[in-house]
């Protein structure tokens, strides 16, 4: 998530750079999609062949650890860091753009696929 609120998307991985961006995740993915459309638009338009790594291309999106946890806002800083076994008052900080070593977002990571899988089996009555 950007300073101004806002969620940005880009290809940092392929040649094509191309960026979507909107005030929710969803507006966000809207817009790289469009972007996506324009650009392989713009080369059939030219009568040039799609460059390599955008045809056939499947996009996984990612987020950042800022942005994920200001998306998934319901989770509690103090009990996912407890979770992770984190210090709450660092997590908050990672929350609000504090560098973030790769270590700690693995441990963070695995914390947040544990909560998950134990989510995926609950059953409500």
């Amino acid at each position: 998530m950007g300073a101004d609120g806002t969620f940005g998307i880009h290809t940092p991985d392929i040649e094509s750079t191309i960026i979507g961006e909107g005030s929710t995740v969803a507006e966000a993915k809207a817009d790289f999609e469009n972007s996506l459309r324009e650009v392989i638009d713009a080369f059939a338009e030219t009568g040039t062949q799609d460059p390599d790594d955008l045809q056939n291309t499947t996009f996984i999106y990612k987020y950042d650890l800022p942005s994920f946890l200001s998306y998934y806002d319901y989770f509690n800083m103090s009990r996912l860091a407890k979770q992770a076994g984190i210090n709450p008052s660092l997590m908050r900080q990672y929350k609000n753009g504090q560098y973030v070593s790769e270590k700690q977002v693995a441990k963070i990571q695995m914390a947040i696929n544990r909560i998950g899988k134990e989510l995926a089996t609950i059953q409500l009555i």
